[in-house]
């Protein structure tokens, strides 16, 4: 009984954040294949200890961090692996328009921590004080890497913002987590699969 009234509790948490936590995996990698591995690896990892987790200020950012480290190893082997094999790996992405795909790229070009934070900060919503606990950092640093993210971002997607702190980049990053601007509706992203629960052995 009380094994089953668990798995509803996550059934019921999974649904509710796994849309958000494939976007903000597609946000931080631009990759949607990579995305959907990451926030399934993460749902599996928080099953695994969920008799914690639910016990939590929030689950979804226990998760949400594990996606977020998660998607920062994969970002650092894949750049070694281009490096090593001194060509473009092939992009995967979903039909999206010019500008989101440009935004993508955009943010791929960041320092990890750069990308992290204007990911959490305009995509998740999250405050500067919200994202130094989730990163376990000063708060100094989360507003130090914003600014220089949004300069960074801003050259590389070649956009002139009207006020520089909350004015282009918000919409245009929800856009391109959500897969926005294309010249016609394309189908949203599937879930990652439910983590299944182990057998139990008698």
């Amino acid at each position: 009984m009380a094994e089953a009234a668990s798995r509803q509790d996550f059934d019921e948490f999974y649904s509710s954040s796994a849309a958000r936590l494939v976007r903000h995996g597609y946000a931080l990698t631009g990759d949607m294949a990579e995305a959907q591995d990451i926030a399934q690896e993460a749902f599996a990892r928080a099953w695994q200890r969920w008799s914690m987790v639910r016990d939590c200020d929030s689950p979804e950012a226990w998760v949400r961090r594990v996606a977020t480290n998660l998607a920062a190893s994969r970002w650092r082997r894949i750049r070694v692996a281009r490096a090593a094999a001194g060509r473009p790996a092939e992009q995967h992405a979903p039909e999206v328009s010019t500008d989101t795909v440009a935004l993508v790229s955009g943010l791929r070009t960041l320092p990890e921590r750069q990308r992290t934070v204007l990911v959490l900060h305009y995509l998740c919503d999250l405050t500067v004080e919200q994202i130094a606990a989730e990163l376990r950092c000063p708060p100094g640093s989360v507003k130090s890497w914003l600014s220089r993210g949004r300069t960074a971002l801003a050259a590389a997607v070649r956009i002139v913002e009207p006020e520089p702190d909350r004015a282009a980049q918000p919409e245009l990053l929800a856009a391109a987590a959500n897969g926005r601007g294309a010249e016609r509706a394309k189908p949203r992203p599937s879930r990652p699969a439910r983590p299944q629960p182990e057998a139990s052995h008698a």
